[in-house]
């Protein structure tokens, strides 16, 4: 069900992409991300009845959920502009971000919450691209979003933050061993 979101992504894509030199047929577009979105609330719950899920299941899902975000930002953008970007981006950034540093590896233990907010996402950048509200309700529907998007990965940095293991320097292990 996964990789049937990830194909129906790629159309997203491809309309999106033919967007930025002509018009595109803004309903096809929606209607391939709500079918995108609907298969994401259940390909979960297939997972779990059939007995399938599994760590690269799971990671295959995140990274398709993060796509659609980043796709669906480029084709909002046009309307409201650049910085709607920083959603779809907030993923790409924050593994960037575990690159970079060590203590952002940990697993995270699992929240409910993280999933409400990506819906969140997925739902306002649908109605941005339908162009449906008018504008100044979806720039604050947007913000809103935006909002809840870097609460959410805010809180998961501080939970790490929190549980990383400091490095000692060897001055300070020696100082320690002096001590005791």
């Amino acid at each position: 069900m996964t990789l049937a979101r990830a194909v129906l992504i790629g159309g997203v894509a491809a309309l999106t992409a033919d967007s930025f030199d002509q018009p595109v047929p803004a309903r096809l577009l929606v209607s391939l991300t709500i079918v995108a979105l609907v298969l994401d609330g259940v390909d979960g719950q297939v997972a779990r009845r059939t007995g399938t899920v599994s760590a690269l299941g799971a990671r295959f899902d995140m990274e398709v959920d993060a796509s659609l975000l980043l796709v669906l930002s480029l084709y909002a953008a046009h309307q409201v502009g650049a910085w709607v970007l920083v959603i779809g981006l907030m993923r790409y950034v924050f593994v960037v971000a575990t690159w970079l540093l060590p203590w952002m590896q940990a697993t995270l233990p699992p929240r409910y919450w993280r999933k409400v907010v990506a819906a969140t996402q997925g739902v306002v950048l649908v109605s941005a691209s339908a162009g449906v509200i008018a504008l100044p309700l979806m720039v604050a529907a947007l913000m809103i979003a935006l909002a809840l998007l870097v609460e959410s990965f805010g809180r998961d940095v501080l939970w790490m933050w929190a549980r990383r293991v400091p490095k000692v320097s060897p001055a300070t292990r020696r100082s320690a061993v002096d001590v005791a």
